[in-house]
């Protein structure tokens, strides 16, 4: 009981304290969104970056990708779970054994989306403008979660289906646990890049409350 007391405890400290303070935006920078349905969140970025030169249909390699969003602007990622995300195809809800599941260590994707033009702004979209050394932090963290490229350097697909036509689910690395969830992964990305974040947060709420902190330089 004890262990459970000081686990909550940890979260919830973890939520509320912001790491990155002194982050201000950059204007003119590069095009950032940390967007959220209220559970989950993701990062989004420019498919392609005029500022750095990366191209995520040139990282990701996938032909079909390419023919079919060469025109989008914007991707966003988000790593989660397995079972969660295939779980919630069709507008299930993953059952609670799919919950007590995925508190121990399991398996893991990458859920991209892509955008014909930037994510709509709201309460569960907060765009920010960044540096080029801190978007390539991004990209780096991005990279990172993304299973090791085949043999003819293609990010492997896990299935080239997802919930509507325009997202799809990459293998990933890692495993997903209580102590690092999908919102976690997206604070970790954004603490690695200097961006104003929690400390650690397992939801998506104090992730967007940090994000919306975060202002324009003066």
């Amino acid at each position: 009981m004890a262990a459970f007391v000081a686990f909550i405890f940890l979260l919830m400290t973890g939520a509320a304290v912001p790491v990155n303070r002194q982050f201000r935006q950059t204007p003119g920078g590069v095009p950032v969104f940390v967007v959220s349905n209220g559970i989950h969140t993701d990062l989004v970025l420019p498919v392609r970056d005029p500022q750095t030169g990366h191209n995520w249909l040139a990282q990701l390699n996938q032909p079909t990708l390419t023919a079919r969003f060469g025109r989008y602007r914007y991707v966003g990622f988000g790593w989660g779970n397995e079972g969660f995300f295939l779980g919630s195809m069709g507008g299930r809800t993953p059952g609670p054994g799919a919950v007590v599941w995925a508190l121990l260590p399991s398996k893991t994707l990458v859920h991209a989306s892509f955008y014909p033009t930037a994510p709509d702004s709201g309460a569960w979209v907060v765009p920010l403008q960044v540096s080029a050394a801190q978007y390539q932090r991004l990209v780096a963290h991005v990279r990172a979660a993304l299973a090791a490229p085949d043999s003819v350097g293609r990010q492997p697909l896990r299935q080239a289906t997802g919930y509507g036509a325009a997202d799809f689910f990459f293998r990933a690395r890692g495993r997903y646990h209580a102590l690092r969830t999908c919102n976690d992964w997206t604070t970790r990305g954004l603490r690695r890049a200097g961006i104003r974040a929690p400390l650690k947060s397992p939801l998506a709420a104090s992730v967007m409350h940090q994000a919306r902190h975060n202002r324009l330089a003066e």
